[in-house]
């Protein structure tokens, strides 16, 4: 393999403290001929920008202890209404820290944070397998597509200034309880899903979009819906029901050291839907579906939102989850613009996971979502032992079909390098929406078992490209 240099944006403490306003409106970013730069600029120039934006909220140092408002750490007492006390004390107060103590299992329905409200998890917090134990119903947005649901386990609507630290765990217990069975053929899911679809397409009101108790959509592990100012840090998330982290329209997000471990289907890692300025730094996910997956909505009801996601970055994270490392899509209608990923490892010696991704990039859409995937950055990537292609690109995503361009355009792969995969490159485009500037550049692939695999990439750009020791050419 050839030595190549790490080139890298340094994340300061001055850049996450630096004074500069928040974004005000998501309508101006929706335009990517607006964004400062073309495609033969350099992306990565942008970075500094979006990290000086990036400023996670600070707390007072008032301490509320979970105990002290009734709260029980035996796994067995349920303590959803000792843990709703202790948040409205916190923030009715002026904000601090509402303490899960370290030593202690306390078991849990949903919990629904407030503004100036940092959850310190030190000890384990055990999410109820009971579905009951997740209503009344909270406005959501499952799969893409807004509806009335279940509320997720942790769950904030329209706050600031909140988060979730702490080196304990939250234990979502997704294997257990009902939860795996609901997807399953003829255990519900199938069919809300089916017709929470249907009213998307159709524009049902939201508010008639009701599900819930006698429904089977799984709620998401962590929800922060239409927030500002959010921190996830150092905790360890495991088995969620569903999606795990999944922040909402939000704005200006920071997700720092924090282990996602899932093995229910559509445990997806993070994923940051119609959110601008985001980072995602030092995490490690062993997951049944993508690591992180940039979203912005589903089909009509995605571009009826219309809110792209934008100014995403991720870097330094581990991925084992089964199926890419680094995603957009599939539920991209209202479009995601300027995402950069760098010095991620996939599948690395020293983190053995229970899978082998199967796209370490991994870009998805199809005519029947529309929207734009416009500005993704990749860079110094290394990984090893995966079950198909390091960088998969396509608009034929599910074999769905619809009226929409599909649109994949501005997309650069630099300094990959990688062993032992099917394929390095597989574009999977469409006659009538040709992908736009694909650049692949400094990379070394090894143990690959089959030729690369182009189709309506006319804009492909190799150069200096190695698959199994020989350079490669479009």
């Amino acid at each position: 393999m050839r030595a190549r240099p790490t080139r890298r944006t340094a994340l300061t403490a001055g850049a996450l403290a630096a004074a500069s306003p928040l974004l005000p409106a998501y309508a101006a970013e929706a335009n990517p001929a607006a964004r400062p730069g073309t495609p033969t600029d350099d992306p990565w120039s942008r970075v500094p920008a979006i990290l000086a934006r990036i400023r996670p909220p600070r707390f007072p140092q008032h301490r509320y202890d979970i105990r002290d408002f009734g709260a029980v750490g035996d796994g067995v007492t349920k303590n959803t209404a000792a843990i709703r006390r202790a948040i409205e004390a916190c923030h009715r107060a002026g904000g601090g820290h509402v303490v899960v103590p370290a030593g202690g299992r306390f078991l849990t329905g949903a919990i629904r944070l407030r503004s100036r409200v940092n959850l310190r998890v030190d000890g384990t917090v055990l999410f109820s397998t009971d579905p009951a134990d997740y209503l009344p119903m909270v406005l959501t947005r499952w799969e893409g597509t807004e509806c009335w649901n279940y509320s997720p386990f942790v769950y904030a609507h329209r706050e600031r200034d909140l988060a979730v630290t702490g080196h304990g765990t939250l234990d979502g217990q997704g294997m257990d309880g009902p939860w795996k069975s609901w997807r399953d053929p003829g255990g519900g899911q199938p069919a809300d899903q089916a017709e929470l679809r249907r009213m998307g397409e159709q524009g049902v009101p939201v508010e008639q979009r009701l599900f819930g108790a006698g429904h089977f959509l799984r709620p998401n592990m962590v929800q922060f819906y239409r927030c500002r100012n959010v921190l996830i840090q150092d905790v360890t998330v495991l088995e969620p029901a569903m999606w795990t982290l999944h922040p909402v329209l939000c704005t200006n997000v920071l997700i720092k050291d924090v282990d996602v471990i899932g093995r229910i289907n559509n445990s997806d890692g993070v994923d940051p839907e119609c959110c601008a300025d985001v980072l995602i730094t030092g995490c490690r996910f062993h997951t049944e579906d993508d690591s992180v997956a940039v979203k912005s909505g589903r089909d009509e009801d995605g571009h009826r939102v219309g809110v792209p996601s934008r100014n995403i970055v991720v870097r330094d994270c581990v991925f084992s989850g089964r199926w890419g490392g680094i995603a957009v899509g599939s539920e991209m209608s209202g479009g995601a613009y300027d995402i950069f990923a760098e010095d991620c490892r996939i599948n690395p010696l020293d983190f053995p996971g229970r899978h082998n991704p199967r796209h370490p990039v991994f870009l998805k859409t199809n005519t029947k979502r529309g929207g734009a995937i416009d500005g993704v950055y990749v860079r110094d990537f290394t990984g090893r032992q995966i079950d198909r292609d390091c960088v998969y690109l396509t608009t034929r995503y599910s074999g769905q079909t619809g009226p929409y361009p599909a649109v994949i355009r501005d997309v650069r792969v630099e300094h990959m390098v990688h062993d032992g995969a099917r394929r390095a490159l597989h574009l999977e485009g469409l006659a009538s929406d040709p992908f736009g500037p694909v650049r692949v550049a400094h990379c070394d692939f090894t143990g690959m078992s089959e030729p690369n695999l182009i189709e309506a990439a006319p804009e492909l750009r190799l150069h200096k490209v190695y698959v199994n020791g020989s350079e490669v050419h479009v």
